[in-house]
């Protein structure tokens, strides 16, 4: 929700927890704690957290108002020089939180807001690690932590994750900027599980043969 901070008289951005998550107390506890950390992270390339609340049993983080569009929203109007300065701008936020030891695990173009002044910010830190716990109690289920297509092979495969985890996921991002297709292709989640374990994602330049070798090197690198 788009609300106001009336002490403050500031626009932010309110994210409710959905119910079923708000349930456990276990959960929540560590839910607080990531975000604290994720709250701590102070960079412009990252959205800043400014408290957590809770009103009639429900969570919800305040956050910053980010005013512009997501990159999904984006896609088809980035050309390769924009991809490349919005690919250093995430890599920067990245890199902050990683040496903080706040992994996003849930890297995505849902998750990268462009702001109306070309400024990129990471979105929604924190709150992958709450389903992430979730669904570790939920296995019987199949439940996978992250989106499919942009999940590394550990998110896959339902093991630890760390900071390459979302150096893969980004990996995969940079992908479908520079190509506008993504590296693993599988027709069903089951196929594109398999591929993100064990094919390796063809070339950029096999697909955009106008991109530079050592681009196309960095993000297989990422891969």
């Amino acid at each position: 929700y788009k609300a106001e901070d009336t002490k403050l008289k500031r626009i932010v951005a309110l994210k409710f927890l959905p119910q079923h998550v708000s349930a456990s107390e276990t959960d929540k506890a560590r839910f607080l704690l990531e975000a604290q950390a994720a709250a701590a992270l102070n960079h412009p390339n990252i959205c800043t957290i400014y408290g957590i609340e809770e009103y009639e049993g429900q969570t919800f983080i305040a956050m910053e108002f980010v005013d512009g569009q997501t990159l999904r929203e984006k896609r088809g109007t980035i050309n390769l020089g924009k991809a490349i300065e919005i690919g250093i701008q995430i890599a920067d936020g990245l890199a902050i939180a990683h040496e903080k030891g706040i992994v996003h695990r849930d890297i995505k173009p849902e998750n990268i807001m462009v702001r109306k002044d070309g400024i990129v910010q990471i979105m929604d830190f924190g709150l992958a690690k709450l389903r992430a716990s979730r669904a570790s109690r939920l296995t019987k289920e199949g439940s996978t932590v992250g989106t499919a297509g942009y999940m590394s092979p550990e998110q896959v495969q339902g093991s630890d994750t760390d900071p390459r985890s979302d150096i893969f996921s980004f990996g995969v991002l940079l992908y479908e900027m520079f190509t506008t297709q993504l590296p693993f292709k599988g027709v069903h989640e089951t196929a594109l599980s398999y591929e993100i374990v064990n094919v390796d994602a063809p070339p950029m330049r096999s697909v955009n043969t106008e991109i530079d070798p050592a681009l196309d090197a960095i993000v297989l690198e990422c891969l």
